[in-house]
């Protein structure tokens, strides 16, 4: 048995040297970083909410509320392992996933190996079962801009039953 799960996350990308970017547990050497209430970790948000739309417990929002000021900078990390855990119980566990990164900033090529061996890694998946992919939005609206970044993520999951 099989469950699908969407996911779709965007962040405002600023100029604030002392605050990382960090994209699928990665910090990212960058002039830009990503405004947010945790990390602002756009694409473990996708994938956290892509899981957790899957086996139907809401999205991020519900588990991590941006109004908790003891959830303040939070690791992305912390939230996608609570959302595996969510599926778990559940009785579900990832497959494959397929992330798209909508935004200029920073190029998603040149890291896109480091993304992916993270993302595969905190998943419990092989290399070969997430994929990271990229484009921009040719200029136009806010993202065009350079405002920010979107990222959609799509999860297929599997009962752990049997295992």
């Amino acid at each position: 048995m099989f469950r699908v799960g969407n996911g779709i996350d965007f962040h405002r990308l600023i100029q604030e040297p002392f605050r990382p970017l960090i994209l699928a547990g990665v910090e990212i050497h960058s002039e830009f970083a990503f405004l947010g209430h945790s990390d602002a970790d756009v694409i473990l948000h996708a994938v956290s909410d892509a899981l957790l739309g899957a086996v139907g417990a809401g999205d991020i929002g519900v588990h991590f509320p941006d109004t908790d000021q003891s959830l303040k900078n939070i690791s992305s990390k912390v939230i996608l392992k609570k959302c595996l855990e969510i599926a778990g119980d559940k009785g579900w566990k990832p497959v494959n996933v397929d992330v798209t990164y909508v935004g200029d900033h920073p190029k998603i090529n040149p890291i896109r190996e480091k993304l992916v061996e993270s993302l595969a890694s905190l998943l419990g998946l092989e290399k070969d079962c997430v994929s990271i992919k990229a484009t921009t939005s040719e200029g136009m609206g806010s993202l065009g801009r350079s405002e920010g970044v979107m990222v959609m993520a799509t999860a297929l999951l599997t009962s752990k039953v049997g295992q």
